[in-house]
This record gives structure tokens, sequence and C-alpha cells, in this order.
């Protein structure tokens, strides 16, 4: 079985031929997923006979899979292989839903996909109404809609056809980690007001490390500093930054714990400060156990970090003043529990370790919103399913209604005396014409007769010339038989009667 995608209906299907696979060991019933997607070994009809000198096949039993199966394989390899993409094109047959959702199909000369932006999604666009015929950019998810077996793009992100794309994935990516809640304010936790030692996670030659360095040591002079260099700009230089993040909230032993983590550099454009825009930073400041402290660049310059971090600072210099604390009567009233303090960060710690790989194993932590996407497509379809059910039922009601009211009136004695009056009119109308119409036969007839009996009159016959002949005894003589000679006879004509003799008779 092989499948392919349609591109211009943005559709699976799926073609089936005969395959006759070389025997395989029964141990081994079910393909695992790799196995299954690789290209199976097949033997040629041609070579089934069986023979002396080869050994004979056998077709093995396949798979049988289920429809959802299949498509939940094909969603897999999707949503693994290509994900998040930006995507352009121009909107067609676009209807937004009274839920708030938008259905659209983009498309360009030669292809098209089906995509959908949530009512969510859709709140987050600022000054962009879609329309027909728009060309825009999309940034959004490839996945499949498994109720019909259609891949379609799920949007995050609007943008007219022309606009910077990395502002634009800035945007998409930080509504995205919004959505999951990784910058809400009640998840933030407050730094510990006596920190004993800081973790530092910033490039070693930079200005900022300096200046961070110069102020907390004026404030506070026995607080140790743990720097960690990485690289601040640059390719892999996230990785770096998350890294460091999770090793000082992992608490190695090269290391040593840390109470408060410092994430600076040095003010930049947009392109300069990007590393610390980027995914893997935002979650390793969210998945740290320990305090997270984001002083990037200088008080205009916004980053994803610093809306991830527990506090941020404008500048290294403030993240310094912030942190230090200027009284040493804090630290003499706090150094009782300095101590529980210790042993509840580290019980917190190893519980958020536990809890934070619990849930990223799991598809909650991946993509928490997943689990709403489709139960809220679905929703739109029975919602469109709903509406023509009541259109149709109304319809037929007004339609039963309307009937009803044509039989009651057709009941009401007045309607039936006006009915039983058109009745009797038409029976008069008919029998009058019946009447006519026989009087006109009747005449027809005897008028026939009339003429038939005229026809036959002897009167008439003898009009035309004719004679009638009789003997003495009055008897129409029809033939010279049986007559003699002198025999009296009488000639009729129309004008009299004349009586002669028979002279002679010639046969």
């Amino acid at each position: 079985m092989k499948y392919h995608v349609s591109q211009e209906q943005a559709e699976f299907s799926f073609t089936m031929k005969p395959l006759v696979t070389k025997k395989r060991s029964r141990a081994k019933i079910t393909p695992t997923k790799k196995e299954f997607f690789a290209e199976r070994e097949t033997v040629p009809l041609s070579e089934q006979l069986p023979s002396e000198d080869s050994a004979t096949l056998e077709a093995t039993s396949p798979r049988i899979m289920s429809v959802t199966e299949v498509t939940r394989r094909v969603k897999d390899l999707l949503e693994k292989n290509i994900g998040e993409v930006w995507i352009e094109g121009e909107i067609s047959n676009y209807r937004k839903q009274s839920s708030g959702h938008h259905y659209f199909t983009l498309k360009d000369a030669e292809s098209q996909i089906a995509c959908v932006l949530f009512a969510r999604s859709a709140a987050t666009l600022q000054g962009v109404v879609l329309k027909e015929g728009m060309a825009v950019q999309l940034f959004g998810e490839v996945t499949v809609y498994q109720a019909r077996g259609q891949y379609q793009l799920i949007v995050h992100l609007v943008q007219p056809k022309g606009h910077g794309l990395l502002q634009a994935k800035l945007e998409a990516l930080k509504q995205k980690l919004a959505t999951e809640g990784l910058f809400d304010a009640n998840r933030k936790r407050a730094l510990p007001r006596l920190p004993k030692r800081i973790g530092i996670v910033t490039s070693p030659t930079g200005a900022a490390l300096a200046d961070f360095l110069k102020v907390l040591h004026r404030r506070h002079p026995g607080l140790q500093v743990v720097i960690h260099p990485v690289r601040v700009q640059g390719q892999g230089a996230a990785q770096e930054i998350a890294a460091a993040i999770t090793s000082f909230a992992s608490e190695e032993k090269t290391i040593g714990p840390v109470d408060l983590i410092v994430i600076s550099r040095g003010g930049g454009s947009l392109e300069d400060l990007w590393e610390f825009n980027e995914e893997v930073v935002v979650r390793a400041i969210v998945a740290s156990a320990v305090p997270v402290v984001s002083a990037i660049g200088h008080e205009i310059d916004f980053t994803l970090a610093d809306f991830a971090a527990d506090l941020r600072a404008p500048t290294p210099s403030a993240a310094a003043e912030l942190i230090a604390a200027d009284s040493v009567a804090l630290l003499e009233k706090g150094i009782s529990f300095v101590a529980h303090l210790a042993r509840a960060s580290i019980t917190a710690l190893e519980q958020l370790k536990t809890h934070f790989f619990y849930l990223e194993s799991g598809p909650l932590f991946r993509a928490p919103e997943r689990l709403l996407t489709e139960l809220q497509q679905r929703k739109d379809d029975v919602e469109e399913t709903l509406s023509e059910l009541v259109t149709y039922r109304c319809e037929k009601l007004s339609s039963v209604i309307t009937t009803m009211e044509a039989s009651l009136r057709s009941l009401h004695p007045q309607f039936q005396l006006t009915e039983a009056q058109q009745r009797w009119n038409t029976y008069q109308q008919r029998l009058t014409t019946y009447i006519k119409h026989h009087q006109i036969l009747l005449s027809a007839r005897i008028e026939n007769l009339r003429s038939s009996m005229a026809a036959l009159n002897p009167d008439a016959t003898l009009a035309r010339g004719f004679t009638i002949t009789r003997d003495a005894e009055g008897k129409v003589m029809t033939s010279a038989k049986n007559r003699s000679v002198g025999e009296k006879i009488s000639t009729q004509f129309v004008d009299g009667v004349m009586t002669s003799a028979v002279c002679f008779i010639e046969k």
C-alpha cells in the first residue's frame, strides 16, 4: 500500500497493489513503525512457480490496519517531519464561524492547502482582516484533521505579504508560548532575599559582565558569583545559553548549587538579541528550579527571555542592584532560616525535576492546545449540521402548517356552499350542453331518415322516368316469363296509369 497527497485537493489517498513477500520468521508478527514505512522486499510473480533449484515461496498475511491507525501515522509523519512552517499564498473559500474560528484555503498557481485559524489566535491579530483573494504569509503547524483524513495548516500568525519575517516569527513564537502559559505572572517565583551564591550566564568578555560585577561587589562584597561563559550571539549560542541555565538549575557537582541565575548581555538590534528569543532558551528558563533574572540589553530592549524570567531587570547594572541586599541587618535576621531555605530548595528542585520530566514525556506539555483544536473543529462541523437540520425542519413544519390551513379553509361552511354552488353551475352547464348536443344528433338522424325514405319512395322513382308494370291481378311484373300474348297489363306513370294488351313477347 502506498499513500500520496493530492496537491489540488489537499487530501490523502491510498493505492493498493498485490505484493508477494519472502517468507519471514513467525516470531516477528507485528512490524515496527520504522519497518512499516520502509520499502518492503518483494518477489515478482514470474518467480513464484516452484522449481527444483529454488525454495518454495509463500505470501505472509499482511497486517490489516484501520483507517484511524493509518491516518494517525500520516499525522505523526507530517507533524514530526514538517511541523511549524511559514507559507505564503492567496486566500480562497474564506468563511468565519459564529464561534470565531476562521476556515479558508491557501492556494498558489499549482496547489492548495486547507487552513484553520482558531478564535484565540485570531484575537491576537493586530489590524489584519482576512478576506477572499488576500495575499498573505501564514505561520502555523501542518497536521491532519482525522475526521476527514485531510491535511491542513493550523494557523498561529497571519500577516500581509511583504512584512518582516523575523518580527513576525517573534510574534508567532511569543503568541504560542503565551498560550501555553509560560509568561503567566502567577507562574513566576519571588527572588531569594539573601542569595549567597549567584550563577551568571553571559559572555566572559562583554562589558555587561564587568558592569554587573562592579555594582554587585560594591553592594554586597561577600556574595559569591559563578560565571558560566557562553556565546551570546551566532549560530548555536541559544543552545549554549539553555544548557548553562539547565546546568545551574540541576546543581552539577562541578558547579555546585546556586540561589539565583542571571542571564545577561549588552544591548543590540533584534538580530543581535535573537538568541534570547529562541524557544529553547525560554523553556530552559521556565523549567529551571532556580529563580532566573534576565538582564539583557538596554531598558528599551525586550526579548522572550524577559517575559519568561522571574524578574526582568532593565540593564545588567540594575540587576545587580535588585539582587544584592543593601542592609546587613537583613542578613542577620535571615540567617536563622537559611538552612531551612536550602533544604526546601533542594526538595522543591527534586519535585519540580520529577514533575517536569513527567510532563515533558507527555503530549500535554509539548502541545497542550492540541487536545482542544480537533474538538473545536468538530464542534464547528456539528454546528453547521445542526443549523442545516433546524432550517430543514422549520421549512418542513411551515409546509405542514400551510397544508393544514388549506384543509381547514376547505371545511368552512361558506367554502362548502361556494364549492357546492360551483359544482351545481358546472353540472347545469354540462346538462345544457349535453341536451343541445343530443338535439343536434337527433335532428341529423331524422334528416338522414327523411332522405333515406325519400330515396325509397316509388313516386320518386317514377319522377325520374321509370314506370311500374302490373298484371291483371295488380301484381308488379318483374319478368317476361310466364306471360302470354293478349294478356292485359297496366303501366303506372308519375302522372297516371295506362292499360294495354301484350302483342308479342320477345325473349
